[in-house]
């Protein structure tokens, strides 16, 4: 049985994405799935001097050891005025000043949903770009627009038929790689 992260980017314990993660990787055949925020992680803001001064925080590397431990990850990406959550980027900084090749040659599902009708695109267009340049194989990505309309807002799961025929196909991929 292979080991999937459902990491939803954002703090909220409300979150949608974690919920949107956590539903998507519940789709991806044979698979123990491990639900993970940064909150699971807290760490301080990140800066040079402070890392020159203390180091690298036990947290960043706990992350990287989850992620070594894992076999694929699905992130789903909240967006915060058009980019990544604070949160998330304050740790993949952290875990990157550790290790360059955060996603350890692991395949990734990215998503994002929001409220809205872009459903967090422009995060999601950003992490796409991103991720192969820290080691991360991308096996698809998909964005949710109206999470109110085409998403159970309680347990993530895409109501929305056509989006959730497009997720299945994408659970399905990620399956296949780690054949």
């Amino acid at each position: 049985m292979s080991r999937v992260l459902a990491f939803g980017t954002s703090m909220n314990s409300r979150s949608i994405n974690r919920k949107l993660a956590s539903y998507a990787a519940s789709l991806v055949a044979d698979t123990h799935v491990e639900p993970l925020t940064p909150a699971d992680f807290p760490l301080p803001v990140y800066s040079q001097d402070l890392e020159r001064e203390s180091g690298i925080p036990q947290a960043a590397h706990d992350f990287l050891a989850a992620i070594a431990n894992a076999d694929a990850l699905v992130i789903s990406f909240a967006e915060h005025n058009g980019s990544y959550t604070a949160a998330f980027k304050n740790l993949f900084d952290w875990a990157s000043r550790a290790e360059r090749k955060v996603f350890q040659n692991k395949p990734v599902l990215l998503l994002s949903t929001s409220p809205g009708g872009g459903g967090g695109k422009t995060v999601l267009a950003q992490a796409s770009a991103m991720m192969p340049h820290f080691d991360g194989v991308v096996v698809g990505a998909l964005s949710i627009p109206r999470a109110g309309q085409n998403l159970d807002t309680e347990t993530g799961r895409v109501v929305d038929e056509a989006l959730h025929n497009q997720l299945l196909a994408l659970a399905k991929t990620l399956a296949e790689s780690l054949k």
